[in-house]
């Protein structure tokens, strides 16, 4: 990754460079060739000289007539590897699964509101509609973690958040086809089963095994109409908020290990509450 990166430095320089041989009519930025020159002394330039010798000579030509694919390796880059530069600034920034901002100002209480932004990239497979967004609650020193497609949690994690001291959310997104073939497309909890079916059959998803003998908690809520299933698990320490919306499951999992369990038990369990699908 980091040959790519200098690889595509370099031919912009090339391409700058380039220019300045072919035409001399041609204003080129202050400082290109100068810093041509520190970047790669032995290559092109000598300590003082404003001649470009013979290599530079050779190969000018060739990256003039490829300024247009340089342009575009270089926005590539740019975008990929998050670095920042004209070619980040011009691109939509809803197409960068996982990246897009979605937090609120801090309240009087100085807890942020996530909402899943509707342009954010992300669908789990060809022909799914768009996700319908969802929004909870955190604390104001809670951020958002890249979610990789190298997921140990499978392509069906659509978001991280965590904080390093307070413990971690994650939330699956998953096609309610994959369960049943008779939920249709404006699915809701009930129909996906009762509480304790739904922790029998999900929970084991969250938690890597089991759920048999480790349920401390089940409750149903109700909000704008739709249906919450909410659990306490431990061990290992985590609270799962299920619900489903249009031809979904959301699970909404919040996790901590037993010290952040002891101190921040009080924030995470608001935090598993406050998911809504909205």
């Amino acid at each position: 990754m980091g040959t790519f990166v200098y690889s595509s430095s370099c031919l912009s320089w090339k391409n700058n460079l380039s220019r300045q041989v072919i035409s001399s009519h041609q204003v080129v930025p202050h400082g290109v060739t100068e810093k041509g020159c520190s970047r790669i002394k032995a290559a092109a330039c000598s300590k003082e000289d404003v001649h470009v010798n013979q290599d530079c000579e050779k190969f000018a030509g060739s990256w003039n007539r490829r300024s247009t694919l340089v342009s575009g390796v270089s926005l590539i880059s740019s975008v990929l590897l998050g670095f920042p530069g004209e070619g980040y600034a011009v691109v939509k920034q809803g197409l960068l699964a996982g990246r897009v901002p979605g937090l609120s100002e801090p309240d009087e209480e100085g807890w942020r509101t996530y909402r899943r932004p509707d342009d954010k990239s992300g669908g789990h497979g060809v022909g799914w509609s768009p996700i319908i967004p969802y929004a909870f609650s955190v604390p104001d020193n809670w951020e958002e973690v890249p979610v990789s497609i190298a997921d140990l949690g499978g392509t069906e994690i659509d978001l991280r958040f965590a904080n390093p001291k307070e413990g971690r959310i994650s939330v699956v997104v998953a096609p309610v086809k994959r369960f049943s073939d008779e939920i249709g497309e404006e699915a809701t909890i009930e129909q996906i089963g009762p509480p304790d079916k739904v922790i029998s059959a999900f929970g084991p998803e969250v938690i890597g095994e089991s759920v048999e003998g480790k349920v401390l908690r089940a409750e149903v809520a109700e909000h704008s109409g739709r249906k919450y299933y909410q659990f306490e698990l431990e061990p290992p320490h985590v609270m799962i908020t299920a619900t489903a919306a249009g031809n979904r499951l959301y699970l909404f999992n919040v996790t901590g290990n037993g010290l952040q369990w002891k101190k921040y038990y009080k924030d995470l369990r608001k935090i598993a509450e406050s998911f809504r699908v909205v």
